[in-house]
């Protein structure tokens, strides 16, 4: 399968901010969607923000004055600036993409759905 590998993570102070980086590798032949989504503490992961190959983009209330999405699709990466970071942002947060890839098996083209392994997010004083 496709794999997912994020950074930028981390511990920071209210108001400030973080640059998430999501890569994909693998046999890829199309990516269509990448996102992320954040998950608190015995809740439900929950979008964040997503952008598709036509280039529209898609935030949750909760963050559209403050993060943007972007993609690099020759790199096949994703990022999330995160600007004016308050402490309920702090979350885990997880990198998901959809598109379609090569099989290792037969050379036939697989759709995927991959996840990364996750982030944590702090905003505290």
């Amino acid at each position: 399968q496709v794999q997912l590998v994020e950074s930028g993570g981390g511990l920071v102070q209210p108001g400030g901010s973080l640059r998430l980086s999501c890569t994909a590798s693998g046999s890829i032949f199309s990516i269509n969607v990448m996102g992320w989504y954040r998950q608190f503490p015995g809740k439900k992961r929950e979008l964040v923000a997503s952008t598709s190959n036509d280039g529209s983009t898609v935030y949750a209330d909760s963050v559209k004055a403050r993060f943007t999405i972007s993609r690099d699709n020759h790199k096949n990466t994703v990022y999330l600036q995160m600007n004016g970071l308050k402490p309920e942002d702090t979350a885990v947060y997880s990198c998901h993409a959809q598109g379609d890839y090569y099989s290792d098996y037969d050379g036939g083209m697989l759709h995927f759905g991959s996840w990364g392994q996750g982030t944590q997010v702090t905003v505290s004083s």
